[in-house]
This record gives C-alpha cells, sequence and structure tokens, in this order.
C-alpha cells in the first residue's frame, strides 16, 4: 500500500530509526517498525510539526506518560490514538536531551590532542544541556584493544581501532561552560527524570552511567548560559578564552539546525576557528555535517551501522564513532 507523502517521510524516518536500534533496543525497533507499518499513528504524528516528530522524543513522551517499555507495541499505539492531550503537550514543550557520557570517551583523544599542544583548555558545549558531558577529566577511560587511561570516576569504555591517540594522562581543564537553548538544572529532580526517560528501555548501563554522571555535576555545577547560539557564540568563545585556549565541542546536537542553519553554524565555527579564537571538535551523524562528511577517507566512506558519526577537529574528520561512544575507528 503506498502512502501520502507526508505520511511516508514519517514512516521512512521510523524505519530508519528501527535500523539504528537494532541490537541496543528491541522495544523501540519494535516499537518503531510498528509506527511504520501503521496507517493511524503515522496520521496522528505527522500531525505534529515536523522537527517535533523524531521517534526518540515520541517513543520518550509516551513512556514518560506510562507507557510500558519494555512492552508491546499495542501499548504505543493506544497511548498515541487515546491520548487525551498530555503526550502531545509533553512532545511541543521538551526536547530529546540523553546528556551521553559515553560520547566523552571518543572525544577525549581529539581533545587531549589539542591540549597536548595548548595546555589546560577552555571547554564551551554548545546544545549542553544539563552540562554532564563538561566533566572529561572526571573519569577514568578504557579504548579495547589499544589502552586505558586511569581517573577517578567510573569508567567509560570505548572499543577502538586504527592509529588512536590514546590520552597518556588526565585531560587538563582550565575552564568549563555551556551554551543551550533550554538547559537542564542538574540539581532539578524532574528535569533528571526526563534525561533518564530519554534513555533507551534495555540500557540499564547507560541509565547507571547517566546517574553516575548527574552526581559528578551536581558536586559542581557549570556554568551553563540559556538562549540561541547563533546569539551567544562569539561572546561566550570570548569570555572562555580569558581562561585558557577554547575548545567548543558538541555531540547530536547540530541535527536539531535546519539545513541552513547547519551551514551558517559551520561556516561560523570555521570562521573562529580561521581567526585563531578557538578549536571545534563536532560529532555529529554523518549526514549532519557533509562538509566535514566529505573530508571522511574514502576507504571509510561506505555507510556503516556501527559507527554512524564523524568526529570532526576543526572541520576535518578524524574517526567515525558510535552515537553513544561505543566505539572509534580513528584514521
Amino acid at each position: 500500500m503506498s502512502l501520502p507523502p507526508e505520511l511516508e517521510a514519517v514512516a521512512r524516518h521510523y524505519r530508519g530509526f528501527a535500523t539504528s536500534t537494532h541490537d541496543q533496543s528491541a522495544c523501540f525497533e519494535e516499537w518503531s517498525r510498528g509506527v511504520s507499518d501503521d496507517v493511524e499513528v503515522l496520521a496522528w504524528i505527522a500531525t505534529l510539526p515536523r522537527g517535533k516528530q523524531q521517534p526518540n522524543l515520541v517513543l520518550a513522551a509516551a513512556r514518560w506518560h506510562g507507557v510500558p517499555a519494555p512492552g508491546p507495541y499495542a501499548g504505543l499505539r493506544a497511548a498515541l490514538l487515546g491520548d487525551d492531550g498530555a503526550i502531545r503537550t509533553t512532545i511541543l514543550t521538551r526536547r530529546t536531551q540523553t546528556n551521553e557520557v559515553g560520547r566523552l570517551a571518543t572525544l577525549l583523544p581529539a581533545l587531549a590532542r589539542i591540549a597536548a599542544d595548548e595546555g589546560p583548555l577552555a571547554l564551551l558545549e554548545v546544545g549542553t544541556s544539563a552540562g554532564l558531558c563538561l566533566f572529561p577529566d572526571r573519569y577514568a577511560y578504557a579504548w579495547p584493544p589499544l589502552g586505558t587511561l586511569d581517573g577517578p570516576g567510573p569508567i567509560l569504555t570505548c572499543a577502538a581501532e586504527g592509529p588512536l591517540p590514546v590520552p597518556t594522562g588526565a585531560l587538563p581543564v582550565a575552564w568549563r561552560g555551556g551554551v543551550d537553548l533550554d538547559p537542564v538544572d542538574v540539581r532539578d529532580d524532574r528535569a533528571v527524570a526526563w534525561l533518564e526517560t530519554c534513555v533507551w528501555p534495555e540500557q540499564e548501563e547507560r541509565r547507571a552511567r547517566l546517574r553516575a554522571a548527574v552526581a559528578i555535576a551536581r558536586a559542581d555545577p557549570p556554568r551553563i548560559v540559556r538562549g540561541d547560539l547563533f546569539d551567544l557564540l562569539d561572546d561566550q568563545v570570548a569570555a572562555a578564552a580569558e581562561h585558557g585556549p577554547v575548545v567548543v565541542f558538541h555531540s547530536a546536537v547540530a541535527m536539531y539546525l535546519d539545513r541552513p542553519g547547519r551551514q551558517r553554524f559551520v561556516e561560523r565555527m570555521l570562521g573562529l576557528v580561521d581567526a585563531g579564537a578557538c578549536h571545534w571538535v563536532s560529532n555529529e551523524q554523518r549526514d549532519i555535517l557533509p562538509s566535514v562528511t566529505a573530508t571522511v577517507p574514502a576507504a571509510a566512506a561506505e555507510p556503516d551501522d556501527w559507527l554512524s558519526f564523524v568526529l570532526g577537529v576543526d572541520g576535518r574528520a578524524v574517526a567515525l564513532t558510535h552515537q553513544h561512544g561505543a566505539g572509534v575507528r580513528w584514521f
């Protein structure tokens, strides 16, 4: 059965999400495939603004309002089609903010290489949410089979390939801060509960990691400025520069910008890099920052469902990474 174009676009999005959750969340894979084949549910989702149709957000909102997960697709279907407006309101007023600190295991080698040349870093994260990824120096790391790094906190493990520059000591951090359109107060229990809801159902290890990260951030709440990154970026880079060489970084954030916004962001960041104002470390899905992805070596250019993100430094790709930090392939 052929679908109207607006429903086919939603179905395609959910089929893609089902593929990305394979072997990571059987529940979300089942739910997403169920949605992609269900005309009534597709029509319900299609009434949402395009930016609010994303699977992570819709499924998290359903769970927030009591849909059991893991649980059968029938529960999700009944909740969405019978929604009295509560689920829709949550979707419209919230964003997916996972704050996955596991990604630090893919970011740290790039950060450490910059610090080795320039000294203690001033870290500025855009799209920082609760700021949990602003503490790369508070964890221990393992990059099997290439090496480990001792640290004061939980171990973040990341399967490694290629000539990964394994850090030899704790990352020197002179300052840390973030920018977010809607920052999460790490001291707010309800806000933190939403972060937990955004973790996929079966992923208890990620949930435990999130709780540990919250404890670290609560002990030393980071400086986070609320507002649009385009309005704040230059001033925040200048403020960070008072403390040390600035690194602006982000993971799974540019996807929330529209295409013109992404291009504008790339041009803005490259302008800051060219001016010597900062370094830029990006970690985004392959299709989000095409100019960075275009610099991936030809031998690694084929689509890879396992390592679906591209890690870039100053606009050039240095590695492929797993979306939650479970793996990295350095070039």
